[in-house]
């Protein structure tokens, strides 16, 4: 049995114009999800914003939590959790990982799925993803099960209903010091 490990799953609000209009219909409060191989979230995955500026230019993103999108939104809030995992599951989610990011001009931002939410019908394209699809997308890869649905079923709040993540912050993402956690 190989040792335990953590990857840590972030979701965030940062009060943009897109990020209301999906609260408005979710009514959940965080509507952005990551995934990161450490606590100090420097190896942070996403799909969402490649310009800050741009909401509808989305893709493959390696996310900072002190620079790019998040820089301009200092008000941003978030949780974060802790998943346990083998060193054999991380090693799965690296080579998943690695996939995306050999490939990353490719792939897009999957609006229509956000809308297959709405709808309760996945809504899949290959090289296509959301947020939560891809972090979702992931896990299931690398034999993690959170949940009984698809991928492209899978919302920021799934990550904050299972009972399978601990949480080790929330508040303002600024204020995150993950030494002092």
């Amino acid at each position: 049995m190989s040792a335990d490990r953590s990857v840590y799953i972030m979701l965030t609000n940062t009060g943009t114009l897109f990020t209301r209009l999906i609260q408005g219909y979710t009514k959940a409060p965080y509507n952005h999800a990551s995934i990161s191989f450490n606590r100090e979230l420097s190896e942070l995955y996403s799909f969402g914003r490649k310009h800050p500026a741009n909401p509808l230019n989305g893709g493959f993103v390696k996310e900072d939590i002190r620079t790019g999108t998040y820089s301009k939104y200092p008000e941003t809030t978030c949780v974060i959790y802790e998943l346990q995992v083998t060193d054999r599951e991380v090693e799965k989610m690296k080579r998943v990982l690695q996939v995306f990011i050999r490939s990353r001009q490719k792939y897009l931002y999957n609006i229509l799925g956000v809308i297959g939410i709405a709808l309760k019908e996945p809504v899949e394209f290959s090289n296509s993803y959301f947020c939560s699809q891809f972090v979702a997308e992931i896990l299931e890869r690398s034999g993690i099960k959170l949940w009984n649905k698809l991928p492209a079923l899978v919302t920021p709040d799934d990550f904050r209903q299972s009972d399978r993540l601990h949480l080790v912050y929330y508040g303002k993402l600024s204020e995150y010091k993950p030494s002092s956690q």
